[in-house]
């Protein structure tokens, strides 16, 4: 009976997760500053965009403060990381969840000739993505999809030796998972120990030739398997005009890629776009770099992200949007990478409604519902007989659009693909293999739509209570 008042006092001193995970994005720009210098100029250039973006829309503005994704905008981060094994999948499963961060969809980027299969790892409460959105893109390498047995099996052995967490980080994990949490002291401890998985190592665990080898089965083969860790390949901030940080990446200096990923630009942004400046060459150190002066050579793999974030889209939308997309990229194998991929775009998604309330009326996108002040000052007589469509048109309700938190897999791929060379356009057997995915992981991935469909009807059902509770 005397260890509950004990646990009580225990959890009372735990620092929150969303505490955690600020501390850790935070720690983790910071090194990602120093280590890709560019980086630095890429955030300065999106605060840029996003004053200028905010200043020319007030009712964007407005509607950011409101929901408080104002607030959110500027910690906001995702990362993305690749890793060899099950065991470090695993791993990396329980370290996220230290900081309240959560398996969420499956990504097969084998369909695009990218040999991982991958999820993010991300809050999954609204008030967790508001304190702090961080999101890590994690890749599993498919060992399977090498064509080469020995070098299949060559690269499997280096993974086997290699250890990519410190061994405090290990027994921080293990505290937390045993004592519900971290104090302040552990939880700093935890991020520092936590930040070397992540960290660039310019020496190879390889030689020259094994390096090669694998670079010459796939590029991301070899930049998975041919070092200490899983350094982060790229942290990404948002901004409010992609389109307009495009245009000035060039003036910064930057080598941006040739098109923006995802959806065309629209007036009411959806899902997710991205770009970035292509991947810079880095001077690393093979294993025989003394007996081989020839061995010293140059690795591709770490670059900037920018994204747009838009409204997330219900299952009816997703198709819509799949199968508009399918339109264009059917025309040639090109894909994005077509002179007229973007105008092609642009025309085929005219088809695709362009204001929230077609959105919202047709089911196509997710919105959060709240009493308006003006509901919430004094609710009309007979509100709580209205239905929803007819609140939000007398003004006592509000829709927002709820922010799509996720990723697209071709959007995903495209970026892999800008950043490994336009020549790596293999074509692997298209087959999902999230069973095999979530075995390695230890755990089932949350579906993202079903996620948002409980944050919407959650919304739902507090306004409506809320009515019927005044009106009682």
């Amino acid at each position: 009976m005397s260890a509950m008042p004990h646990a009580s006092s225990s959890a009372a001193r735990f620092v929150s997760v969303d505490e955690i995970r600020t501390r850790f994005s935070r720690a983790m720009s910071e090194m990602y500053r120093k280590e890709v210098p560019q980086y630095g100029t890429l955030i300065d250039l999106v605060a840029d965009v996003n004053a200028v973006a905010l200043q020319a829309d007030p009712e964007l503005r407005q509607r950011m403060g409101k929901s408080g994704e104002l607030e959110r905008l500027d910690v906001e981060r995702h990362g993305a990381i690749r890793v060899g094994t099950a065991e470090e999948l695993a791993t990396l499963r329980r370290l996220f969840a230290v900081m309240g961060m959560e398996p969420v969809g499956y990504y097969d980027l084998s369909v695009a000739g990218v040999p991982v299969h991958s999820t993010a790892f991300r809050p999954v409460h609204d008030e967790a993505l508001l304190a702090n959105p961080f999101r890590v893109f994690t890749s599993l390498l498919r060992l399977e999809l090498i064509a080469d047995e020995a070098l299949r099996a060559q690269a499997a052995e280096i993974l086997q030796r290699r250890r990519i967490f410190t061994p405090r980080a290990l027994e921080l994990i293990a505290q937390a998972e045993r004592d519900g949490g971290l104090d302040s002291s552990d939880a700093d401890a935890f991020v520092q120990q936590a930040l070397e998985t992540f960290r660039w190592h310019s020496d190879a665990t390889v030689d020259a030739a094994t390096y090669n080898a694998l670079q010459k089965a796939h590029r991301l083969v070899a930049d998975v398997v041919c070092f200490k860790g899983p350094h982060i390949n790229h942290l990404t901030p948002r901004t409010l005009d992609i389109d307009l940080a495009q245009a000035d990446m060039p003036t910064r200096g930057m080598d941006a890629k040739d098109v923006v990923e995802g959806p065309p630009q629209r007036a009411c942004p959806i899902l997710l776009r991205q770009t970035s400046f292509k991947a810079l060459k880095e001077a690393v150190r093979f294993t025989d770099a003394d007996a081989n002066a020839d061995s010293a050579g140059a690795h591709t793999a770490r670059f900037g992200e920018i994204e747009q974030r838009g409204v997330a889209l219900t299952r009816k939308g997703r198709a819509l949007y799949d199968e508009l997309l399918g339109l264009v990229r059917g025309i040639d194998s090109a894909g994005s990478a077509a002179p007229d991929y973007a105008h092609r775009l642009q025309q085929v998604f005219t088809q695709f409604p362009d204001t929230h309330e077609q959105l919202r009326r047709q089911g196509l996108a997710f919105y959060r519902y709240r009493l308006t002040e003006h509901a919430q000052a004094q609710l009309p007589q007979g509100a709580a007989e209205a239905d929803l469509e007819a609140l939000i048109t007398r003004g006592l309700v509000q829709a927002e659009p709820i922010t799509y938190e996720d990723f697209l897999p071709v959007s995903a791929a495209g970026i892999f693909q800008s950043n490994l060379g336009g020549e790596e356009q293999k074509q692997y057997q298209a087959h999902a293999a999230q069973q095999v995915f979530e075995s390695a992981l230890g755990a089932s991935v949350h579906d993202e739509i079903a996620l948002y469909e409980a944050s919407e009807q959650q919304s739902r059902a507090q306004v409506l209570g809320m009515l019927a509770g005044a009106a009682a």
